[in-house]
Order: structure tokens, then C-alpha cells, then sequence
């Protein structure tokens, strides 16, 4: 297993506390097709723009996203290496399937 270090914990946890909000999961899915300006976002999400802007401050704060600025208008799009680093820190767990008892924890 590869050891994660405390900054990288840190990186994670943010990423997970973003993933936990409906509304920034919703973001994620719009810009898992294409980048979007945050006009095209509030209005496929139906809610203002102040509302947006604070789930958008948090996936940024937790690297989910990247942004640009093209003239007066912000764009967003995924941050797949964070992504990845996630879906790294996850997918260690599953080295311990084979060492679980069959009747332990299963799903009812």
C-alpha cells in the first residue's frame, strides 16, 4: 500500500467534504461533458449566481475544478488529477477484500 502523507489527506478530505453536497455533485456531472461559463451553470442548475459561486469556491478549495477567464466571463471545468488522486486513495481499500471474512460487514 502506498503511504499518503498529511498534506495529501488534507487534499483528500477537502475533496470528499466538497463531493458530500448535492448541488456541487450536479456541477460536477454538467462539467464532466464540457467546460461551462458560470452564466450556462447557473441556469442548467436553476439557482443564482451568488448560491453557485459559493459551491464553486469550495470545488476550487478542494482542487475539483479549474477555472480561466476569457473577458468578463469565468469558465470551469474538471480537475481530473484531483480526481484521480480520489479515486487512488479509494481504490487501496479494495487490496483488503481478500483478507475480509465472507460473513463480516456484508450488505443486507
Amino acid at each position: 500500500m502506498v503511504s499518503t502523507t498529511s498534506t495529501q489527506l488534507s487534499t483528500i478530505l477537502l475533496g470528499f467534504r466538497a463531493l458530500s453536497d448535492p448541488i456541487r455533485l450536479q456541477v460536477l456531472e454538467l462539467l464532466k461533458r464540457q467546460e461551462l461559463c458560470v452564466c450556462d451553470l447557473c441556469e442548467q442548475l436553476d439557482i443564482s449566481q451568488s448560491k453557485l459561486s459559493f459551491h464553486l469556491k469550495n470545488l476550487k478549495e478542494a482542487q475539483l475544478v479549474r477555472s480561466r477567464q476569457e473577458g468578463r466571463w469565468i469558465y470551469y471545468c474538471l480537475n481530473l488529477s484531483q480526481l484521480a488522486l480520489l479515486e487512488n486513495y479509494l481504490s487501496q481499500y479494495q487490496q483488503f477484500q481478500h483478507i475480509l471474512p465472507a460473513h463480516s460487514c456484508e450488505e443486507q
